[in-house]
């Protein structure tokens, strides 16, 4: 039986850390050039201009899962415009960074309040680590505070380094163009325009390998998160 409160906790932190995530690549488009999802309401931290944009993504498939397994399962977007990333692959290429870094911000921020409330004694570090479970403390009130900090920092490190990988239609495919010649770029988005499929292929990819991959990352960062501890 699924701990529900332990997921719906999961799922406010989903849902702050994706509207977090599109409102970045809705605010770097914009610097770019691109006003396309600032007109549409998206360069906000308010979740509902996103939830309307993909109520399934954002609330239904969300809580399904969680009722489902105990986890969120879930996506958004935002709009751009199509022309606009064509003719300035390298700016769309950034927009596209754009998310992952909001996460990886709320990686960093997470941690540092984790270390703070272990320098003052709020916090220690448990005796063995996993996802979610980064610090522990003796209060219920200060317990309750390092369990949502440790959700915040394991799933956004899981948001930020997903969305990196360079399969379609993940921001990391985004990316790609930074490293092309301009005809490379018009070249690999032809690719990904004009072949069926490739989103569901991409994403097929990335659920097969992402375990694989995100173990070490998860361990890396919970060693830099307590260097000298060892956890392995």
């Amino acid at each position: 039986m699924p701990n529900l409160a332990e997921g719906f906790a999961y799922y406010i932190v989903f849902l702050f850390s994706t509207t977090l995530h599109e409102a970045a690549h809705a605010w770097a488009a914009r610097r770019l050039g691109d006003p396309t999802a600032y007109h549409g309401g998206q360069v906000t931290l308010d979740p509902m201009p996103h939830i309307r944009r993909e109520p399934f993504g954002m609330v239904i498939l969300p809580i399904i899962s969680v009722l489902i397994s105990g986890w969120p399962f879930g996506y958004a977007s935002a709009p751009y415009d199509p022309l606009w990333a064509r003719r300035y692959p390298k700016r769309a290429a950034r927009m596209a960074l754009a998310g992952p870094a909001a996460n990886l911000l709320l990686v960093v921020l997470s941690g540092l309040f984790i270390r703070l409330g272990t320098f003052t004694g709020a916090f220690y570090p448990p005796d063995s680590i996993h996802f979610g479970y980064l610090a522990t403390a003796d209060s219920g009130l200060s317990s309750a505070i390092a369990g949502l900090l440790s959700i915040f920092f394991s799933l956004n490190l899981l948001l930020f380094a997903f969305n990196l990988l360079p399969l379609p239609p993940l921001d990391g495919s985004g990316a790609i163009p930074l490293f092309l010649s301009p005809r490379a770029s018009e070249t690999y988005q032809d690719f990904l325009i004009n072949t069926p499929g490739i989103a569901w292929i991409g994403m097929l990819i990335a659920w097969q390998i992402f375990d694989f991959l995100f173990d070490p990352i998860f361990l890396g960062a919970a060693n830099l998160l307590y260097p000298g501890l060892g956890y392995h």
